[in-house]
């Protein structure tokens, strides 16, 4: 009977091993797919839908949502991406490339016969031990010296499709963060910054708005102002439009005399509800989106415009608090209780002429400092949403300083030097850890050697320059990809917030631990 019991055993084990195998190569695939959109010089995916939408990018975490993947632990990598897109914004293919790098040297680790609770251990302890390393080379920076933060939203900006405008879009973003935290602030709520799009003009044309910015055109049907100063808005949340019954019914009018009864009577319920608003004193009417019955009519369009009220009507749900928060108007659900109290005021409301077509802006709000508008223009919708998911990554860097408030030199330089010092900290090690920690610092030497081949160098000999300059106690020796070299990449004002970093080495860390750790897969039905 025992021989039995131990070729059990055995195909118990060549099980485990061939699904950690089968675990590791999908999740490498994954990391491999985004490898080469990694830095300034790398390429951008084209993704179509089913659609025939088409969204160019080189966003990891944008690339990885759109992407249809099947295995359960290359979504794992999917979701790293979006983790590191939550915690700090940027450095979301840097964190997949890492692990797809973790997860190759394990599988070598594994082919020795080293235990995989053995290499979660030491890549934890490689992990905190980074974290300490990439700590002693970052700088404390001032939230006030807004040079150095142009300089960190330049470098996110860097790498993406839209690099050329970097020197635009960098200090809007830099000014539109300034404008909403306190200086003892420890986060910030990016829902204050609405980024509004319109196609027509190019990127240059980008502003920063104080106060409102409306996609939509001001209702002009029957000849309402286009333009009113020491505006008070009003926001309804109701219907200016005859009611309707709860219940699907016909009523059937066969009499022309009852026929204008109801017309008049629709026509009185209307006018009722425009001199309610008018005489609260708005003139200035934003009306909420509505999916149950018209939100306006031409009739009550036609009483407003008599009244010399502006209307602006499609307003979405998802707006009103932003629209709330910077007029300091409250939503009005029903119109009898419309009163001048929850009226809000601005200096100025005017349509004014874009690219293709009109916008509504809205200026002087009483609230500045609380929530400000950036306002994107491209050419194509194409460019529109990337320069959007850019202006996105370089807010999510500004937010991450004020998190934590150190940078540390880009171009490879963190990965390089967290890489050189953990191999020397490996050597104080004994046994199998001494082992998986350097194998955890050969890993780390990926992101160097992506940005090198990506920008078309000699990678080997550019990797092996860069190790050099790091031993001998260059810090901040980085791959300067514009020139072809390696520089001192902070003369090049290439910083990075010392939690892209951080977040990045730990996160895709507990991914590969969680991976390493399963050693079977149930199917349920």
């Amino acid at each position: 009977m025992a021989p039995k019991e131990h070729t059990v055993r055995t195909g118990d084990r060549a099980q485990e091993k061939s699904v950690r195998e089968s675990n590791i190569v999908a999740a490498k695939a994954v990391a491999d797919a985004v490898r080469t959109s990694l830095g300034p010089r790398g390429m951008d995916k084209m993704i179509s839908s089913p659609k025939g939408d088409v969204v160019i990018t080189n966003d990891g975490a944008t690339i990885l949502k759109q992407m249809e993947v099947a295995h359960p632990t290359a979504k794992m990598l999917v979701d790293l991406s979006k983790s590191q897109d939550v915690e700090a914004g940027d450095g979301t293919t840097t964190v997949t490339v890492i692990a797809g790098s973790l997860l190759n040297q394990c599988q070598i680790l594994l082919e020795k016969g080293i235990h995989p609770t053995v290499i979660s251990e030491s890549f934890l302890l490689a992990a905190r031990k980074s974290e300490e390393i990439l700590k002693s080379m970052s700088s404390p920076v001032d939230l006030t010296d807004r040079d150095e933060l142009i300089k960190a939203a330049t470098t996110s900006l860097n790498s993406k499709v839209i690099s050329n405008n970097s020197n635009t879009l960098a200090p809007l973003a830099v000014d539109a963060m300034l404008k909403i935290i306190e200086p003892t602030s420890t986060n910030v709520d990016l829902r204050d910054i609405a980024v509004v799009k319109k196609l027509g003009g190019t990127i240059d044309d980008t502003e920063l708005v104080d106060g409102l910015v409306f996609t939509q055109r001001a209702r002009h049907s029957a000849g309402g102002p286009g333009k009113v100063a020491n505006a008070k808005i009003g926001l309804i949340q109701f219907c200016l439009s005859a009611p309707k019954t709860d219940i699907e019914q016909d009523v059937v009018v066969s009499d022309y005399s009852q026929m204008d009864r109801i017309l008049k009577e629709e026509r009185q319920y209307i006018l009722a509800m425009c001199k309610k608003i008018k005489a609260a004193g708005c003139n200035v009417l934003l009306v909420q989106k509505s999916i149950l019955r018209d939100a306006v009519n031409d009739l009550s369009l036609h009483f407003l415009a008599k009244m010399k009220i502006l209307v602006v009507t499609d307003i979405e749900r998802d707006d009103i608090e932003f629209i709330s928060k910077t007029c300091g108007c409250l939503p009005v659900a029903n119109v009898d209780t419309f009163s001048a109290e929850k009226l809000g005021k601005a200096d100025l409301v005017e349509e004014k002429m874009t690219g293709e077509g009109k916008v509504v802006m809205v200026t002087g709000v009483p609230n500045s400092g609380k929530t400000v508008t950036l306002f994107c223009k491209a050419s194509n919708k194409m460019v529109l949403d990337e320069s959007e998911r850019s202006l996105h990554d370089a807010l999510c860097v500004l937010r991450c300083l004020v998190k934590q408030r150190y940078t540390c030199p880009g171009g490879g330089a963190p990965e390089m030097q967290v890489s050189y010092q953990l191999s020397k900290w490996a050597n104080g090690l004994e046994g199998m850890h001494q082992y998986c920690v350097r194998a955890f610092a050969e890993a780390m030497e990926v992101v160097p050697y992506t940005l090198a081949e990506n920008a078309g160098l000699n990678a080997i000999q550019v990797v092996t320059e860069l190790r050099n300059r790091h031993s001998m106690g260059e810090t901040s020796a980085g791959i300067n990809v514009r020139k072809g070299r390696v520089t001192n990449i902070e003369e090049e004002n290439v910083v990075v917030p010392l939690l892209v970093h951080t977040s990045a080495i730990t996160l895709a860390t507990e991914c590969v631990r969680l991976i390493l750790k399963i050693d079977d897969i149930v199917i349920t039905r």
